[in-house]
């Protein structure tokens, strides 16, 4: 199995199970507000509420009640939490939909320009800081300064069962605001490879934060090793593979692009907790059996749909408007 047609087409079928879920979420709040006919809501749009999420963890771990508003959602951060645990950033270089848009950014810049363009180092590392400074911002303020009682009383709010709906509202009327900065984001990642990933995204560092512990780390064999640096050059995050006996850069996302681009087989190899070695189809297949075990179990537990009835957004999606956190 060709491991980047294999990773691509994951990354494909993500994106358009999402664009799917999304467009039918857009017909069920356009029942309630034109008189549509009814499309049951997907769950699958929590994907796009990552604080909403986090503010359900607050929640489970302080009451020990799993989040009924918005279950979905918590159960894909739970889902990506312990791929990371077990297989580090895998979730950011082969499910994430954000992360793929961001690549696929990259890719087209270098056609552009004809070459990868490398982010100075002055300005790479305290900009790689950023991402964590916004973690730790919303962590503080769900974690330590909101009771659980309070995350609790946040679900059931009218603003939280609404979330989705003006999560939607936002990307279909844009303020002016907003479109210069996503242009910017857009036209950042263009010259620099996963831009967002690499300085923005909290989620990617609380998954960062997770993978710590996890044993799939990358191994390079000196012995074979012929100093070509093509996977340097493969590598979208910049990491020093060729120098390196070991890869554990956390800025590591699992894309094995330079094990693809490697001429010489089994240089680079993973090889977790002492086992010979793991391929990297096999890496990819196990991650997707992990992420979606933790999704289907959800579902035959019923924390998956939401436990707001068709009466309720027949009152809150008209009204979405009036409802702010």
């Amino acid at each position: 199995m060709e491991v980047q047609r294999f990773r691509r087409s994951v990354q494909g079928a993500i994106v358009l199970v999402l664009l799917y879920e999304g467009w039918r979420f857009s017909r069920f709040v356009a029942h309630f507000r034109e008189g549509a006919p009814y499309v049951p809501r997907p769950p699958a749009v929590e994907a796009f509420l990552p604080i909403s999420a986090l503010v359900g963890l607050r929640s489970w771990t302080g009451t020990g009640v799993f989040d009924r508003v918005h279950p979905a959602g918590l159960a894909m951060l739970l889902a990506a939490l312990l791929t990371a645990f077990v297989l580090r950033r895998g979730f950011c270089g082969w499910l994430c939909p954000v992360g793929t848009f961001s690549e696929y950014l990259g890719r087209l810049g270098i056609r552009l320009t004809g070459r990868k363009m490398t982010p100075p180092r002055f300005l790479d590392y305290p900009l790689r800081m950023v991402k964590f400074l916004l973690l730790a911002f919303f962590l503080k303020a769900i974690f330590l300064d909101m009771p659980a009682e309070a995350a609790s009383a946040f679900i059931s709010a009218p603003y939280n069962k609404v979330a989705d709906v003006k999560m939607l509202d936002f990307w279909l009327s844009p303020s002016g605001l907003t479109l210069q900065v996503t242009g910017g984001l857009v036209l950042l990642s263009l010259f620099v490879q996963n831009a967002w990933c690499r300085y923005l995204c909290p989620y990617g560092a609380l998954l960062i934060i997770a993978a710590l512990v996890s044993p799939f780390k990358l191994k390079r064999d000196r012995e074979t090793c012929i100093d070509c640096g093509k996977c340097n050059q493969a590598c979208p995050s910049y990491i020093d593979i060729q120098g390196r006996s070991e890869v554990s850069s956390t800025e590591c996302i699992k894309c094995f692009r330079c094990v693809t681009d490697c001429p010489v087989p089994d240089t680079l190899r993973m090889e977790p907790l002492g086992w010979k070695r793991i391929s990297a189809a096999g890496y990819g297949i196990l991650l997707l059996a992990l992420f979606f075990s933790v999704l289907i179990a959800a579902k035959l537990t019923g924390h998956w749909t939401s436990a707001v009835d068709y009466r309720e957004y027949q009152m809150l999606i008209p009204r979405a408007w009036m409802y702010t956190h």
